[in-house]
């Protein structure tokens, strides 16, 4: 996480578990992919995890509950990374596809 405090992992097992950097204890495990994961980045908030899996998915994620918060589909094969721009917001991900796409994180009114 961009305070150093959670680290993020994603599986073989379709998911992807939270951290305690400090302690090295598990805080959660987050379900939701159809098969592997193979890329994690948090947004620069640290509050937004996104997620590349194998499932031709990016999903974003709410740290603190642990909720999916929107799937990103378009890709046609694995997607193997995933990254965002602290300064435009934009997502770029990479796939076995042979594209890269573009998407905008858009913030989420909880209202």
């Amino acid at each position: 996480s961009p305070d150093g405090q959670i680290l993020a992992t994603g599986s073989d097992d379709n998911t992807i578990k939270l951290w305690e950097v400090n302690t090295g204890q598990l805080i959660s495990t987050l379900v939701g992919h159809s098969w592997s994961v193979v890329a994690v980045a948090f947004a620069a908030d640290g509050e937004t995890l996104l997620s590349a899996s194998c499932d031709k998915t990016v999903k974003l994620w709410r740290v603190s509950t642990a909720e999916e918060i929107v799937t990103l589909s378009g890709h046609v094969d694995s997607v193997s990374a995933v990254a965002v721009s602290k300064v435009t917001q934009l997502i770029a991900s990479g796939s076995r596809d042979k594209t890269i796409k573009l998407w905008q994180l858009v913030e989420q009114d909880n209202s």
